[in-house]
């Protein structure tokens, strides 16, 4: 053991990109290497790059040449790994390794190889492979709180999306391999799950020829982890089965990750989605009638190619009518490799950011009403930080999702990694503030000092 190399980790991207990074961190302790969170002390440094957007690649871009300046090894996985083989071995001599999306499980061989000397390239043309829950994992996130990927890649082509081609077609995972993965988290200690995929409304439509997401909801009801959160649900795919399954099964949490992208039919037929355009109005006002106090989360583009005054006037007379609890705003993005890559009237960045920005202000006040709407209740907030100087807990409700959303800032002792009652005493646009309920509150608040999940519903 001792003859290995240390090995340090940079993770870059999303929370998929996460999972891979925790199950490669996994595979390398159990073959008994030092992993150390120190890049200036190790002997390889893993960089697990993102491709989804130019910013995204920069930044992975960036962390390359300050690892090559630093005469470090590196390994570089992920998607830009997937997407730009041959240019990164070109151009970066420092990189002893070149490991794709689909490739990851392989990363202790890789690592053998790249110690006898050979420069290795390990990228299937076609990702197929996905973990699941017999896979060594090590969790990055904080200890009450994992992600559990339920399947991998995406059959849809959206026109402004590379996904497909870095991660390939979708492939599910079993009901019964995502059951044995979430008990196993709840056994130590996570009291939040985060179900992720492309789209996870189509969950299972690869592996059972119907989507399963209903029956996997109902099915991990049974795991004792009180909140169970949904990512990157598409909106059609919302069916009645769903919408019920959310409803009745207690620690699934109706919170809602809409990827709406758009709203209207135009914008939408040109981004590949031309039904969701005919049903999106309809889709929200069903979930507020069937799902009462469900937040709703959605992201959209702005500057798509073609997207005129008007769309963008349709774009934010939707977000004006149905008040959504948080908002994503990207600009578009021309990545090489999509159909929206090469179409007519393409906007200048300056319109596009003056979009964004007008939609993020739109949004400002709805998300301070809806925030100032929790102070008075006792909410249940799960606990993940402590500011050292001032001893203030920081965690979040259940409207709120790690990373995307706003944090609950607090007075009083609670331990981390757990979920308390929170009296909420103030609210800004993005966080809420509060300390920790006592029994008066609790009485006196004793109509919603109960889950908060269910407060929800």
């Amino acid at each position: 053991m001792g003859n290995k190399p240390t090995i340090a980790f940079s993770h870059l991207g999303c929370e998929k990109n996460r999972i891979d990074t925790e199950h490669m961190l996994g595979l390398l302790v159990e073959a008994g290497y030092q992993v150390d969170a120190d890049e200036e002390l190790a002997d390889y440094v893993i960089v697990n790059t993102c491709s989804f957007i130019q910013a995204a690649r920069e930044e992975s871009v960036r962390t390359l040449v300050e690892l090559a300046e630093s005469d470090k090894k590196i390994v570089i996985t992920g998607c830009m790994a997937q997407h730009f083989q041959e240019q990164l071995l070109d151009e970066l001599p420092e990189a002893v390794a070149l490991v794709g999306t689909g490739d990851y499980h392989k990363i202790v061989d890789v690592i053998k190889r790249a110690e006898s000397g050979e420069r290795v390239k390990e990228v299937s043309e076609e990702p197929t492979y996905i973990a699941d829950e017999t896979t060594p994992r090590y969790r990055t996130t904080t200890e009450g709180v994992a992600y559990l990927r339920i399947s991998e890649g995406c059959d849809y082509r959206c026109a402004f999306c590379i996904i497909p081609h870095l991660r390939g077609n979708q492939r599910s995972r079993t009901i019964e391999s995502i059951v044995q993965e979430a008990e196993h988290l709840a056994s130590e200690g996570v009291k939040e799950i985060i179900l992720i995929s492309q789209i996870t409304t189509n969950y299972g439509l690869d592996l059972y020829g119907e989507p399963k997401l209903a029956e996997l909801l109902r099915a991990l009801g049974k795991v004792d982890v009180p909140w169970i959160r949904m990512h990157y649900a598409y909106p059609t795919g919302l069916t009645p089965k769903v919408i019920e399954a959310i409803r009745e099964t207690p620690n699934v949490l109706p919170y809602l990750d809409l990827p709406l992208q758009h709203s209207h039919p135009e914008v939408l037929r040109s981004m590949n989605r031309p039904w969701q355009g005919r049903v999106n109005d309809s889709i929200i006002e069903r979930l507020k009638a069937e799902i009462p106090n469900a937040v709703l989360r959605t992201t959209l583009i702005v500057g798509f190619p073609g997207e005129t005054d008007e769309h963008f006037e349709h774009l934010k007379q939707f977000i004006g009518r149905h008040e959504f609890d948080h908002i994503g705003v990207f600009t578009f993005s021309a990545e090489e490799g999509t159909s929206a890559y090469s179409l007519p009237n393409q906007l200048p960045q300056s319109v596009m950011d003056a979009r964004r920005d007008a939609l993020m202000q739109l949004q400002q006040p709805i998300s301070l009403k809806k925030n100032r709407a929790q102070i008075g209740k006792v909410v249940d907030v799960l606990i993940e930080q402590e500011n050292p100087q001032t001893g203030e807990r920081i965690g979040r409700s259940a409207r709120f999702s790690p990373d995307v959303d706003g944090l609950v800032y607090i007075e009083g002792d609670a331990p981390l990694g757990t979920i308390v009652p929170v009296l909420i005493v103030d609210a800004d646009v993005y966080d809420l503030y509060g300390r920790v309920a006592n029994a008066a509150d609790l009485i006196q608040h004793s109509a919603i000092a109960v889950p908060a999940s269910a407060v929800l519903k």
